[in-house]
């Protein structure tokens, strides 16, 4: 970096900004690395000039602590407050500990400006390596890493511009499903009209694959979805509750079945059922996408996904310790479909 006239440090971010370009393709030209990113000479040639006259010069006490390990892992992470994503930071703690590494772990809440800069931050720490959870835009955290040439690994939530180790989550919510459609079979219920799915965001990539499980679990049992039923309507409890309630005002009816896309948005659904119509917790046939001990006290008849944190934390060390190349791979883990009672 460099001072310009205003004492303002420039830096590889001002430079890309005024190119109109990203920053790794900024940091590739500087750092001599561009033909291997297939970035035009013409190209590197107008990023090398703007540094120039910008009065970009590299900081070579940085370039020089880079080269030092420093035994720091950061994980970004959206909440701490369910179960699944407490397991997780405690089991990355862990397993950081195990390998000599020190943990920095941080709450971003899926707020894509609070992820980029914790980020920043992190990197402002030197640390060996970046692991992206649940982010909202984890190729655009890559970028800003690899120009720093910091590796980074998604959890939860997949990116294509770097590894990837989630759930299986189409494989998970076809079988809840399934075991709903068998229970409720073996009930004599109706269900083909009467099944609700409830929560999480239809863009969000483990939201749309487990609606496809749903989807197709239905056709397996020669049923079809309606699309009416399906209430992507966020992960917040208060939105689930908020959708659960209109859909039961609109249908003049309790459903028979539901597919739950969260703990956190199961709260939603008990808090209603608990202030309206408590006896429905024991009719309605539940199925929940993540697992929490506690659910089954207030629903008996409650079948959950539980997602293997210590398989995916695992595999997403022996990812980092063969220290891979960049890549975009996706690898996925089975989840555990948890009957009745368990």
């Amino acid at each position: 970096m460099a001072k310009t006239d205003t004492n303002k440090q420039v830096t590889i971010y001002d430079i890309a900004d005024r190119a109109g370009t990203s920053a790794s393709t900024v940091g590739a030209v500087l750092n001599g690395s561009w033909r291997n990113r297939r970035i035009s000479e013409e190209r590197a040639n107008t990023i090398r000039k703007l540094a120039s006259e910008m009065g970009y010069a590299p900081n070579m006490q940085a370039r020089a602590l880079r080269s030092v390990r420093s035994s720091m892992i950061g994980m970004i992470i959206p909440m701490y407050d369910n179960r699944y994503f407490g397991a997780i930071a405690e089991r990355f703690e862990t397993a950081s500990r195990a390998r000599g590494l020190l943990p920095m772990t941080s709450c971003t809440h899926r707020e894509p400006e609070l992820e980029l800069a914790t980020v920043r931050q992190m990197l402002s720490y030197n640390v060996d390596h970046i692991v992206c959870t649940g982010a909202s835009d984890p190729d655009g955290i890559a970028e800003i890493c690899r120009a720093q040439n910091v590796p980074t690994i998604n959890l939860d939530l997949p990116g294509t511009a770097a590894p990837s180790i989630i759930s299986d989550n189409y494989s998970g919510a076809y079988k809840l499903t399934e075991a709903l459609i068998e229970r409720a079979d073996a009930k004599g219920l109706n269900w083909q009209d009467e099944f609700l799915f409830v929560g999480g965001r239809p863009t969000d990539h483990n939201t749309s694959e487990r609606i496809r499980g749903f989807k197709d679990a239905f056709n397996r049992a020669g049923a079809r979805p309606i699309e009416d039923n399906i209430l992507a309507c966020g992960y917040a409890a208060s939105k689930s509750k908020a959708a659960f309630s209109a859909k039961v005002k609109a249908s003049g009816r309790m459903p028979t079945a539901m597919f739950v896309n969260s703990t956190i948005s199961l709260e939603g659904v008990f808090e209603w059922l608990a202030q309206n119509d408590r006896a429905a917790l024991d009719t309605i046939l539940f199925g929940s996408f993540d697992w929490d001990p506690f659910a089954q006290y207030m629903a008996q008849n409650l079948f959950s996904v539980r997602q293997d944190v210590t398989a995916m934390v695992d595999t997403m060390f022996q990812v980092i310790d063969n220290a891979a190349p960049y890549g975009s791979d996706v690898i996925h883990i089975q989840p555990i479909v948890m009957s009745e009672g368990t």
